[in-house]
C-alpha cells in the first residue's frame, strides 16, 4: 500500500493557488480538467516530495454560475508540513496576508487556514527554535 494524496474541495482556484503555492510554497505537479465531469483536479506537492500530494478539487459552477459552497468541520483534521524555519515560514504567510491562527509561540508549531477553511499545521523540522517575538506573545486568532 502507498499513500497517494489528500483531497480538499476548493471554491476559488486562484485564491487557493495563491495560498498553497505562493504563500505556503507547494508546487503544482499536474492538473486534470474534465469537461464531461465539469471539474478540475490540481495536484500539489512540497518541493522535493512528489509522493505526498494534496489534490485540490474544483467543481465547476452550474449553468446559472452558481458553485457549490463547502462547509468544513474539524472532523477533517488538518494537513501538516515540516518547515526548516517556523518563524520564516509564518512571516512569509503573514506577508501574503494569511492570518496565523495559532502562532509558533513555542518555536515548534503553528496553524493557518486556507481560503476554504482547511487547517494547515506547520511543524519546525528538528528541535524547536528558541521563543522569539513577535510570535512568543502573539495570541491565537479564530479557530485552527
Amino acid at each position: 500500500m502507498k499513500y497517494l494524496h489528500t483531497m480538499v474541495r476548493v471554491e476559488n482556484v486562484d485564491a487557493s493557488m495563491r495560498f498553497y503555492c505562493d504563500a505556503l510554497g507547494l508546487r503544482e505537479v499536474r492538473r486534470h480538467e474534465s469537461e464531461a465531469g465539469r471539474f478540475t483536479l490540481i495536484y500539489l506537492a512540497a518541493p522535493g516530495d512528489d509522493d505526498a500530494q494534496v489534490e485540490l478539487t474544483y467543481n465547476w459552477p452550474d449553468a446559472d454560475g452558481k458553485g457549490e459552497q463547502y462547509t468544513g468541520g474539524r472532523n477533517f483534521g488538518h494537513l501538516a508540513y515540516a518547515v526548516d524555519d517556523i518563524y520564516a515560514a509564518c512571516q512569509k504567510l503573514a506577508d501574503h496576508g494569511i492570518t496565523i491562527n495559532r502562532p509558533p509561540r513555542d518555536g515548534r508549531m503553528a496553524f493557518v487556514r486556507s481560503p476554504d477553511g482547511i487547517s494547515v499545521e506547520l511543524l519546525q523540522h528538528g528541535p524547536a527554535l528558541a521563543p522569539a517575538e513577535p510570535w512568543a506573545s502573539m495570541p491565537n486568532t479564530g479557530s485552527w
